[in-house]
């Protein structure tokens, strides 16, 4: 089956624009300093990009246009985050990188309208950074979010959250967290979650320290936060008590599939960086692009590139449509996260010595897309859900559910 991929003119249109800003605006801020956020200059960089970006009519494409934002659905986005995720730095330039863009879906769904004042419309519009703290050490929640053990307890005028979070990109200098506590059950259940609305200046919460990881384009980094009797009020509370992981699913699958869009466009840039290198070297007494091995690296990755796209583009229908696209987030996720590696591998190995070095952008992309197979659940938990549900259907159908 061929997937369209067509989009609408204004549409086609946005995504041309984006492409220009990336290219002329973004790419030499991440070129100059190889990607990393903090070398160029953390949060300050940022909103620089995004001043520039909003400049451009380009900021927040994803957000409600109530909150400054464009009002995108799922199959629009695409186009769009993956010519901004042509520059790793891209998606922070026009506020869409993960944290805030999945936060930015949650809220636009969950909280109320209290809630968009104080939260969503600041996201919205690059005023703020925000967290979404879910990930504990082991034994806690991880690729099982049952395990969940940082807990809230009621006091008879709020909640008390204690526990300890770790991974939680952008924890450093965000304005708020959205905080996944347990406030019923014990871990292991599968309900009892809450989430919660966290000021990053409350008391009790506390930045611990930076993990070192391979990717450098995240502002704010990946930290370990502990959570020490840090109060909230009952208005804090995102949702209903005891609903977080029905809410989880809001965000995960659209996350995921955005996710999938940024990191695209970083595969084709290795891609793109490989081809003019291959077209240009001479390797016995011809072009490397003539060469059988490199002309199948070279197909494979379009095909690879290609495969991504239609599979993302029907998860993305799906979603729009108002499916939970289980399958369809995981199965995209999954095939994704491993050809955009593939990619960006074939083109290391089509560029030779220069692909490893800083000379070209390629080994700093390597550097960020590897992370992809694990973020947002492993390729292996995805496969065991899949599976799970292929078995399920196939006993339905055969009448033995």
């Amino acid at each position: 089956m061929i997937t369209d991929t067509t989009t609408s003119p204004d549409v086609a249109e946005l995504t041309a624009r984006t492409r220009t800003f990336v290219r002329e605006h973004v790419l030499p801020v991440d070129d100059r300093f190889r990607g990393d956020i903090e070398a160029a200059g953390g949060d300050d960089c940022r909103r620089r990009l995004q001043q520039e970006a909003r400049d451009r009519g380009l900021l927040a494409p994803h957000a409600p246009t109530d909150c400054g934002g464009l009002g995108l659905g799922m199959v629009d986005r695409s186009p769009v985050f993956e010519e901004a995720g042509y520059s790793v730095l891209g998606p922070t330039a026009l506020n869409i990188a993960a944290p805030d863009e999945g936060n930015v879906h949650l809220l636009a769904v969950v909280a109320d309208q209290e809630q968009r004042q104080r939260f969503l419309q600041p996201l919205a519009r690059g005023e703020v950074r925000s967290a979404f703290a879910m990930t504990e050490p082991a034994p806690g929640a991880g690729s099982d979010p049952s395990a969940l053990a940082t807990t809230a307890v009621g006091d008879g005028r709020g909640w008390r959250i204690r526990g300890r979070k770790w991974f939680i990109t952008g924890a450093d200098g965000a304005g708020f967290f959205i905080v996944m506590a347990r406030t019923s059950g014990v871990p292991g259940d599968r309900g009892g979650a809450t989430m919660f609305l966290v000021p990053g200046d409350a008391p009790g919460l506390t930045v611990e320290r930076h993990i070192g990881t391979l990717d450098r384009s995240m502002v704010g980094g990946h930290c370990e936060v502990r959570f020490e009797d840090v109060r909230v009020e009952p208005e804090d509370v995102l949702g209903a008590v005891d609903a977080g992981f029905q809410y989880a699913q809001v965000r995960l699958g659209p996350a995921r599939m955005t996710h999938v869009m940024r990191w695209l466009g970083a595969a084709r840039r290795a891609h793109d960086v490989a081809l003019l290198q291959a077209a240009d070297r001479q390797v016995f007494g011809g072009r490397l692009a003539d060469q059988g091995m490199a002309q199948q690296a070279i197909a494979d990755n379009e095909i690879d590139i290609a495969a991504t796209r239609a599979l993302l583009m029907d998860a993305c229908r799906a979603l729009d449509a108002g499916s939970r696209a289980a399958d369809e987030t995981s199965i995209a996720k999954t095939f994704a996260a491993e050809a955009i590696f593939r990619v960006v591998d074939r083109s290391m190995q089509l560029c030779g010595g220069a692909g490893v070095s800083d000379d070209l952008p390629v080994a700093r992309i390597f550097r960020e897309v590897r992370p992809f197979r694990i973020y947002d659940g492993p390729s292996e938990v995805h496969r065991w859900a899949i599976a799970r549900r292929a078995v399920a259907r196939a006993l339905k159908e055969a009448g033995r559910a």
